[in-house]
C-alpha cells in the first residue's frame, strides 16, 4: 500500500471532504451533490458514508462551476465536460498506439 504522503500526490486519491472540496472549488456543498446526481463526479464514500473528493474531481467541478456561472445549464455543462474528458482520453490512447507501432 502507498504511503500517505504518496497518496496526496495522486490526482485520484479521495483526499478532500465535501466541505473542503466546496471551499476549494468556491461553490456550495449542494452544487457538489448536484454534480454527483448528474453523474459528472462520483465521490468516494468513507466507511461512515461521507463523501470524499480527489483533485481530478475538483478540477471537473471547477470547470462545471465556470460553465454554469457563464450561463450553461448544469446538465449541459456536465455532458460537455464528460465528452471533453472522453475525447481527451481517446486522443491519449490513439497517441500511445501510434507510438508503439
Amino acid at each position: 500500500m502507498a504511503q500517505p504522503d504518496d497518496m496526496f500526490g495522486d490526482d485520484d486519491y479521495p483526499a478532500y471532504t465535501m466541505g473542503r472540496a466546496a471551499d476549494i472549488v468556491g461553490t456550495s456543498q449542494d452544487f457538489l451533490r448536484r454534480l454527483d446526481e448528474a453523474k459528472l463526479i462520483t465521490p468516494f464514500r468513507s466507511a461512515g458514508g461521507h463523501r470524499r473528493y480527489s483533485r481530478y474531481q475538483l478540477r471537473l467541478a471547477a470547470r462545471a462551476r465556470e460553465m454554469v456561472d457563464e450561463g450553461t445549464a448544469l446538465e449541459a455543462a456536465c455532458r460537455i465536460i464528460i465528452l471533453e474528458d472522453q475525447l481527451e482520453e481517446a486522443l491519449r490512447q490513439n497517441e500511445n498506439i501510434q507510438r508503439s507501432q
